[in-house]
């Protein structure tokens, strides 16, 4: 019960760090340095995540490693790809001749040298947000604990990976409604209008250009220059 025990301790102490992070781009930092320390036998990982038009993997413990996993969205070929799509979990002990992905899993193998890996889809009861993929150099490296284990971790990375996207969507959020703000109020003072009549002549700039909206009270509040 001690191995366990100690995850649990160490998982705990994860979650609540997690609290904290804020940014999406250190989130994702953490849980490499996080899944590393914490899975017996992970080598490596890699942390893909899902756009409106497309998946990419910002972060991962080896450069070529994140060049890898973006292949798999390449070739529709790969435990991440299958994770998103079709599974929750899945893993392989032998990239080298693991008939699913004849492709991919013997590039994997010669590029970076890891021959097993996991992978875990991050997703809340809402959305499906990425995937956690745990490589290991080692075949057949990740027993039933190292998996089991490593879906407790992908859950609490889900959370986290949520909480810190919708924090950077308010402040987003909140940033493009002050600087439509302050153009509303340019346009008020320089040609006496109210609040309304002030945003119906940003709107329709916006609609006339095809350009969003925040960006012509950007470039009116950054150039003072009354938009045609």
């Amino acid at each position: 019960m001690e191995p366990l025990e100690s995850f649990a301790d160490q998982l705990a102490d994860a979650a609540r760090s997690m609290q904290g992070w804020a940014n999406t781009q250190l989130t994702l930092e953490k849980v490499v340095l996080v899944a590393t320390e914490m899975i017996q036998g992970c080598d490596l990982v890699g942390i893909s995540v899902c756009h409106k038009d497309r998946i990419d993997t910002p972060v991962g413990s080896n450069e070529t490693l994140n060049r890898i996993d973006e292949l798999q969205f390449v070739l529709k070929e790969g435990p991440c790809f299958d994770a998103l799509h079709m599974h929750e979990i899945v893993r392989s002990g032998d990239l080298v001749n693991d008939q699913r992905w004849p492709t991919w899993g013997p590039l994997v193998a010669r590029e970076v040298g890891v021959v097993s890996i996991v992978s875990y889809r991050l997703y809340t009861t809402r959305d499906t947000l990425g995937a956690m993929n745990l490589y290991s150099a080692g075949s057949d490296a990740f027993d039933a604990d190292d998996i089991n284990n490593g879906h407790a971790l992908a859950a609490h990375v889900g959370v986290a990976l949520a909480a810190s996207q919708n924090t950077e969507h308010l402040e987003e959020a909140i940033a493009s409604r002050t600087v439509i703000g302050r153009a509303e109020g340019i346009l008020m003072e320089r040609f006496d209008l109210p609040a309304d009549q002030a945003f119906g002549v940003l709107r329709r700039v916006s609609q006339g250009r095809n350009v969003k909206l925040n960006r012509i009270a950007e470039e009116l509040v950054r150039t003072g220059e009354t938009p045609r």
